[in-house]
């Protein structure tokens, strides 16, 4: 690749081969810009401090015993001391991971185990947590990032621990980009995690690759809110900013994401799709709160501006009437409600993760917001696709970026080869050997089509292909994502119908939009005595309905039961990451959804 011609124009920092070397040239040349902050400037460190906290504190962490090679485990909200202390791990050439906040004891433990730690990083919070965890591990240390606890080690004894004769310098300098650079845990959808390792080499042509593909400013400001085990945390909130030097700040609670957005005006902004369905369901109740001529108003802007977007997707000319039309409704309507949200300076917008439903795409590009959908995983070391610059193909994931090969196997399975393809899991060289074939090929697990222009568009995960009694293929993820999307209730949904005659659904409500939903209605919020009145029942109804009209016949949803409960993040039902535990939820709800089954074939007899 000659990434001399392809990167003209980015910083330097992203010719440099190793993190390291590209942290230290960005450190030199954005030395006054702020790096880390937090909300109202409670914390605020520039590249210049934040060079030199990394080196007071590799030196102390070199002190404590660890080394080139060495697994250090990372056990922290959002917050700059994760930077600081990652980082500082990283420039020893020593291999720093991070861990869901929601993980129990037995779920850290096996990282512990697996990484072989023996240094972990936490705060109070997580203390007794982690110790539970390391219990008859290897981990001897534990570095307390607020205070001091007994039996721990403070910040500020980190680096006292320091040698005197440590050489800084000649440590990162011997980083070699085939060091390993950190360990992602896969979010164990189908089985216990696996340990991604990803070297310098993997990211840095990530990096290169996605920057190559879509252009970035270095006077960027970003907001870090997915959680550091996350790939895209990791790649978007940490590595990109080493070689772009922008503002990182830190959120430590995701559900406070747009307070912040006003305040620091992010110039990129990333959501999983569960961030943007939310959004769009709160300013479609904002809408419907205004005066009569105000809400017609908006509504013929947003029909207007949707008609623009599906001619240009179409590549159809737009008329000048209509064109106008929009543009007015711009200037008085779209800009002022994007600088609002705090998203008015935003330049680029995107989504990945999971399917993201057509209409809620359409919804934001007509606002103003062209959200490009990218894909990727963590053993691509993020994201593989990305649109073209001026040209987001809505319903795909973009095209390869630089350097990246795509192909579809017979199967349907899409194969993904290149730099940015991990080193391999763990240990577990047979499963790496399954992943990644003998040409470098990696299986990604993700069933997908190429279109002639070279968009892919991800169908949904090989393994979670819904395949019914009569032969039919069905993705559940996209027929979900209809399910969200059709009404604000509905916070998650489930479709069971492999090897089943027709589909049915499980439902869960959205604790924001129940609690409106009630208070609307003057109905109890209990969530027991919520579900079991007349007004839940008929939204619900009048949702999957409305679902069912963007769905194939085979496709449709017959009957729904909704939950009393509510799927957290890393509990039975969901990964740390939002995905779906299929299986779990299969076996844990069995009851409710053969008793679907039962219904159907009751009514059918009748």
């Amino acid at each position: 690749m000659d990434w001399t011609t392809l990167l003209a124009g980015a910083p330097a920092a992203f010719l440099d081969d190793t993190m390291c070397a590209g942290f230290q040239r960005t450190i030199t040349e954005r030395g006054d810009v702020v790096a880390l902050r937090t909300k109202g400037d409670g914390t605020s460190i520039t590249w210049r401090e934040y060079g030199q906290r990394v080196r007071r504190h590799a030196a102390g962490l070199a002190g404590l015993g660890v080394s080139a090679g060495d697994s250090v485990a990372i056990l922290l909200v959002n917050r700059p001391e994760f930077n600081l202390l990652d980082t500082a791990a990283m420039h020893l050439g020593a291999v720093p991971f991070s861990i869901y906040n929601t993980s129990t004891a037995d779920q850290i433990r096996h990282l512990l185990v697996d990484a072989g730690a023996r240094i972990a990083i936490t705060q109070p919070a997580f203390l007794p947590l982690l110790r539970a965890a390391a219990a008859g591990t290897a981990v001897s240390t534990i570095v307390l990032v607020d205070g001091e606890a007994e039996g721990t080690v403070s910040l500020a004894a980190l680096d006292a621990a320091a040698a005197a004769d440590f050489d800084f310098d000649a440590t990162w300098r011997a980083v070699t980009p085939d060091a390993l650079l950190t360990i992602i845990y896969t979010s164990g959808t189908t089985g216990a995690p696996k340990g991604v390792e990803i070297t310098h080499r993997n990211m840095v042509f990530e990096l290169r690759s996605f920057v190559a593909a879509r252009p970035l400013e270095r006077d960027g400001r970003v907001i870090s809110f997915l959680p550091h085990a996350h790939i895209a945390d990791r790649m978007a909130t940490h590595y990109l900013p080493m070689f772009v030097g922008n503002t990182v700040t830190a959120c430590p609670d995701p559900r406070l994401l747009f307070e912040y957005a006003i305040e620091v005006r992010p110039s990129e902004f990333t959501g999983v799709p569960r961030v943007w369905e939310k959004l769009k369901a709160g300013l479609e109740a904002r809408f419907a709160g205004e005066a009569p001529e105000r809400k017609a108003a908006i509504k013929g802007a947003i029909e207007a501006s949707l008609a623009k977007v599906r001619l240009e997707q179409a590549g159809q000319p737009v008329p000048e009437a209509l064109a106008a039309g929009v543009a007015r409704a711009e200037q008085m309507m779209f800009a002022p409600l994007r600088a609002a949200l705090g998203l008015g300076e935003a330049r680029g917008f995107f989504v990945g993760a999971a399917p993201t439903a057509r209409e809620v795409l359409e919804f934001f590009h007509a606002l103003g917001m062209p959200i490009a959908e990218v894909w990727g995983m963590s053993e691509l070391s993020c994201v593989a696709t990305a649109m073209p610059p001026g040209r987001i193909k809505i319903g795909s994931v973009g095209k390869a970026m630089p350097g990246v090969e795509l192909k579809i196997a017979d199967d349907g399975e899409v194969m993904v080869r290149g730099p940015l393809v991990m080193r391999g899991y763990r240990n577990l060289p047979a499963q790496t050997a399954e992943t990644i074939d003998a040409d470098g090929w990696l299986r990604t697990g993700d069933i997908g089509e190429l279109d002639g222009e070279g968009f892919l568009r991800i169908v949904d995960r090989k393994k979670e292909l819904i395949i019914n009694a009569a032969g039919k293929n069905m993705s559940p993820a996209n027929i979900e994502a209809r399910i969200k999307t059709s009404s604000p209730l509905i916070g998650q949904a489930v479709v069971i119908g492999d090897a089943r005659p027709y589909n049915v659904a499980l439902v869960v409500l959205d604790p924001d939009g129940a609690g409106a939903f009630a208070r609307a209605h003057g109905l109890d919020p209990t969530l027991g005595l919520l579900i079991e009145t007349a007004e839940v029942k008929a939204e619900l109804d009048r949702a999957i309905a409305a679902a069912n009209t963007h769905l194939a016949r085979v496709e449709q949803i017959k009957r729904h039961a909704v939950l009393a409960t509510e799927w957290l993040p890393g509990g039975d039902e969901l990964t740390p990451t939002m995905k779906l535990r299929r299986k779990p939820i299969g076996l844990k709800y069995a009851a409710q959804i053969e008793a679907l089954y039962a219904a159907g074939a009751t009514a059918d007899q009748d």
